[in-house]
């Protein structure tokens, strides 16, 4: 299926770290940016004032700020002898106010002329995430760095720049809709269960093959599933606000709050169940034994457990060719759950789709004897210092089935 670009959404990025001077302190109240060479890049050489600008404020985990404001580029020195001299300056806001030295800045001019503006962080999971998505392929310094989208720079809008997109709250549009809503004309009005819309992403892509390369397939599937999924949430959505939320005493408010909070609980729920599916008919297809949602100790109950629940309680059974797996669609902090789930296993698996997690996280997890597993199309929004370290799943399987098959003479071996 044809999908969009980054350039269909930006004409290009400036981004640096912040200074003291560049923020809101006691010591500093400027509210102004150089206009730097990158920056007229960026803006031109005319003066604009006003422009719509949308901040936001990102720590990559469950906190965000989102207030929209404006900019003013303007050179300061126009209709005098002497050169330009440009600043952009901006609107005091609860984001601009949270703006600390060392945090990281991008500013994205949007294809209609307006700005997003986004903090984050240094050293962030979501700082690296926008780093790869707007083709930054260096961390920028204390000065502005301009990067056109085009080229090498023009991301595909394929899953996991749509994941960063996400973050930011914006919703690329699909480009064979036609397609998706014939696949999802059969529910109507009606949400179906996880595993329903799991099954119809895979049918969907027969071309898709799991056996050939469980990488890619894992990510293709989870992909049609959110396109399949959104698509549809957007008809359900359209329909309950239409009905107007509205009570005896006026508006209802908590009403549409209430729906409001459903509906991203639905869309958290929703993919960690999909992620769950898909690597079940992964492990399937590759004849691999397994056990999804076996209790261990304390009631636990890790994703997906090698070879079975059986196995783990034999303490005859070698501890050294068990293996569990943590699936997780976004890590952020919870990833730290899954260290308790299998005690007999001193070495953890966790599958993530959260693309570009920050090096302190991944040395954390390296320390905990966690072993990430990411799909192979994700390696390149880490770090390269990371992406030796990460395991593909194809190499997940490899080492599941080279353990299961040194243990065939250890009792059952049920699925």
């Amino acid at each position: 299926m044809r999908r969009g670009f980054l350039s269909d959404l930006f004409e290009g990025v400036a981004a640096k770290r912040l200074t003291l001077v560049e923020t809101i302190t006691e010591k500093s109240n400027q509210h102004e940016f150089q206009g730097a060479r990158p920056l007229r890049q960026l803006l031109g050489v005319e003066d604009r004032k006003g422009i719509p600008t949308r901040f936001l404020w990102l720590s990559g985990e469950q906190e965000g700020l989102r207030e929209d404001g404006f900019m003013s580029w303007s050179n300061v020195r126009k209709g005098k002898p002497r050169a330009p001299e440009f600043h952009l300056y901006y609107s005091t806001n609860p984001v601009t106010e949270r703006m600390r030295a060392d945090d990281m800045l991008f500013i994205a001019l949007a294809k209609d002329g307006s700005l997003l503006a986004i903090v984050t962080p240094a050293e962030s999971t979501i700082q690296n995430q926008l780093l790869w998505l707007f083709g930054l392929h260096e961390q920028p310094m204390f000065g502005f760095t301009f990067q056109p989208i085009e080229g090498s720079s023009d991301a595909e809008l394929d899953f996991a720049a749509r994941y960063i997109l996400d973050e930011l709250g914006i919703a690329p549009g699909e480009p064979d809709a036609r397609q998706l809503d014939t696949l999802i004309d059969p529910f109507g009005l009606t949400m179906p269960p996880t595993r329903i819309f799991s099954d119809l992403a895979r049918a969907s892509l027969p071309h898709v093959s799991p056996l050939d390369d469980p990488d890619q397939a894992l990510v293709a599937w989870m992909d049609r599933e959110e396109q399949l999924f959104r698509r549809l949430e957007r008809r359900v959505v359209a329909e309950r606000i239409a009905a107007g939320f509205v009570s005896p005493d006026g508006a209802d408010v908590d009403g549409f709050l209430s729906f409001s909070l459903s509906v991203q609980n639905r869309r958290k729920a929703r993919a960690g169940q999909a992620l769950e599916n898909h690597l079940e008919a992964i492990f399937v297809a590759h004849g691999v034994r397994h056990r999804r949602g076996a209790v261990t100790e304390n009631r636990n109950k890790p994703d997906f457990l090698f070879p079975g629940p059986m196995q783990y309680r034999d303490p005859d059974f070698p501890r050294a060719r068990l293996t569990m797996l943590g699936a997780k669609s976004t890590a952020k902090d919870r990833w730290r759950q899954i260290l308790s789930e299998a005690d007999r296993i001193p070495e953890k698996h966790l599958l993530t789709l959260e693309p570009g997690i920050s090096e302190n996280q991944t040395q954390e997890m390296q320390a905990k004897r966690l072993q990430l597993v990411v799909p192979t199309r994700l390696h390149a929004t880490y770090r390269p210092a990371q992406r030796s370290w990460l395991m593909p799943l194809g190499a997940f399987l490899a080492l599941v089935r080279e353990r299961q098959d040194a243990a065939n003479g250890y009792g059952s071996m049920e699925m």
